[in-house]
């Protein structure tokens, strides 16, 4: 899995590249020619943006790098402690799973529709929706891995 959460994390990277790129060039295209980069704003709202926003979930999750609010010890001894400790990792799997249920959905019905953005560009819709059931289903795959084999997550 880790594979996988590594190739993905480098799509949400290289995302992240593309949008910083693709701003600078329309800013320096239209400072100095008078020419923005027509297809700017919809490829980095429609495609680049849930890209960088999901695809590097579960990669920063299993590297500890996730943003996260304690009220309490880390760990506590005994069963109590080993039931909190799988609350923290089940909790969210069930609230990402949802997540990826509802967008993998409107993922579906939008490749199904042949749904289409019309703009400078037609920009077919379900890639562009894709990427969020797949970066929170694998976030919820490491959840799970996490809670099932203790000891290997090391957030």
């Amino acid at each position: 899995m880790s594979k996988l959460e590594d190739t993905l994390h480098l799509g949400g990277c290289l995302a992240l590249v593309a949008v910083a790129a693709l701003i600078n060039a329309d800013i320096l295209l239209r400072l100095f020619f008078n020419e923005p980069v027509q297809i700017q704003f919809e490829l980095t709202e429609l495609y680049l943006m849930p890209a960088l926003a999901t695809l590097s979930l579960s990669r920063v999750f299993r590297d500890g790098g996730h943003l996260a609010l304690d009220f309490g010890p880390e760990s506590l001894p005994g069963l109590l402690g080993r039931g909190i400790a799988l609350a923290r990792l089940l909790v969210p799997a069930a609230f990402f799973a949802a997540v990826t249920y509802m967008s993998g959905k409107f993922a579906f019905k939008a490749f199904a529709r042949n749904d289409v953005e019309y703009g400078v560009l037609d920009w077919p819709l379900g890639w562009a929706y894709a990427v969020i059931p797949l970066g929170c289903g694998v976030l919820v795959l490491r959840l799970i891995h996490d809670a099932l084999v203790p000891g290997e997550h090391k957030s």
